[in-house]
């Protein structure tokens, strides 16, 4: 299953030592610390370590995750703040302003559509939980926007519903489910492509015109597989203007697939219509619609719709919501005698009159992996 994912870069942070020399005045804040330094080392490491699998990221994750908390959260459930919470300052890039295919197994896919989904739900929860927290609200454009965050959510749940797709072809399901799953999943790009209309271009172009490409590549996919239905119920002169519609989008998606090549941008450069996922689609477009036009001519003798059909299509099977996410529990070394060791009174203070010149984070070293041979469309 061959997939042409736009990916902006991963973000990059600043090393974050957890040295509170003077606050952490004992041996269990001492630990804490220690612990939190290397665990986000740890998982740091996993962002690029391409052996990481879903369940090595969520136990690495937990573990940092856990530690944390008690810089966040009061120890005793309560919905105070822990005296901890402004002790820290982390620093980010920003992956606007600031692909790889391969052949993969029937587990492998399982694990990218699960994957999705839970990204679609961490996004999604720091979206309505933990941003309005914030002390400085995010600024426009920026990671924590809600423009940013929403448009990951439908992204991820858009190129979710693909893996659906792909699969949904490979089983040889019924057209009518494919052409409902594909409509759907144009419809998140688009959603996707709106949220991020109103940010500046210079940032989002690209990211959008992968989003507009796709929602017009999953639009004659819809189209494509709406004339398969409409051809089995002899409706053949509504097949061929469902075809023709098709074939339109395929064409606007190619040349879609250029203009995203030219758009300079976040993210690395990939060539959809190279990809055989994307030639396969223009093949059978094109196969459908001379087969309707050679079976109108000899049998139905239908009138064509000078109107497209419309898509009202709804899927009942296969259509993806993001899974629930809580961050994991508050870890069993945070204790209250933990937290009393952390003396906040004992922070040196900042008399300098000068300002601190700004950090720079150095971007994430990412592998480059070589893609294997592409055969198309086999999750199987």
């Amino acid at each position: 299953m061959t997939h042409w994912f736009h990916r902006n870069p991963l973000k990059a942070t600043a090393p974050v030592a957890f040295n509170y020399y003077g606050v952490a005045a004992g041996p269990a804040a001492s630990k804490i610390c220690s612990d939190l330094r290397s665990s986000r080392a740890r998982l740091l490491e996993l962002f690029t370590d391409l052996s990481c699998n879903p369940e090595m990221m969520k136990n690495a994750s937990d573990s940092y995750f856990s530690l944390l908390q008690g810089f966040i959260n009061s120890l005793d459930e309560s919905t105070q703040e822990s005296k901890l919470r402004y002790i820290q300052n982390f620093k980010w890039t920003d992956t606007l302003q600031g692909q790889v295919p391969k052949n993969i197994t029937e587990d492998e896919a399982k694990e990218v559509h699960r994957s999705l989904k839970t990204a679609a739900g961490i996004f999604k929860h720091l979206k309505e939980s933990h941003i309005p927290k914030l002390i400085t609200p995010a600024e426009k454009g920026r990671d924590l926007e809600a423009r940013l965050l929403e448009a990951y959510v439908v992204q991820c749940q858009a190129e979710a519903q693909e893996v659906t797709i792909a699969r949904a072809i490979e089983l040889k399901h019924a057209p009518g489910l494919i052409a409902a799953l594909a409509y759907e999943t144009a419809n998140f790009c688009q959603k996707a492509d709106h949220t991020l209309s109103s940010l500046e271009p210079a940032y989002s172009a690209k990211w959008r015109k992968y989003l507009h490409l796709k929602m017009c590549f999953y639009t004659a996919y819809a189209y494509c597989y709406h004339g398969q239905t409409l051809l089995a119920s002899d409706k053949c002169g509504e097949a061929i203007r469902s075809l023709q519609e098709a074939e339109k989008f395929y064409a606007k998606a190619e040349a879609l697939c250029k203009e995203y090549g030219e758009t300079k941008g976040p993210g690395p450069t990939v060539k959809p219509s190279g990809h055989l996922f994307f030639r396969k689609l223009g093949n059978l477009v094109k196969n459908t619609l001379e087969k309707c036009q050679r079976e109108n001519g000899f049998i139905y003798f239908q009138k064509i719709p000078t109107e497209a059909p419309q898509l009202e299509l709804k899927a009942n099977y296969g259509l993806v919501e993001p899974l629930p996410f809580e961050f994991p529990p508050t870890s069993v070394h945070w204790t209250p005698d933990t937290l009393a060791a952390f003396d906040l009174t004992k922070r040196p203070k900042d008399d300098s009159p000068k300002p601190k010149p700004e950090e720079v984070v150095k971007p994430v070293k990412e592998p480059d992996i070589k893609p294997q041979k592409d055969t198309g469309c086999y999750i199987s």
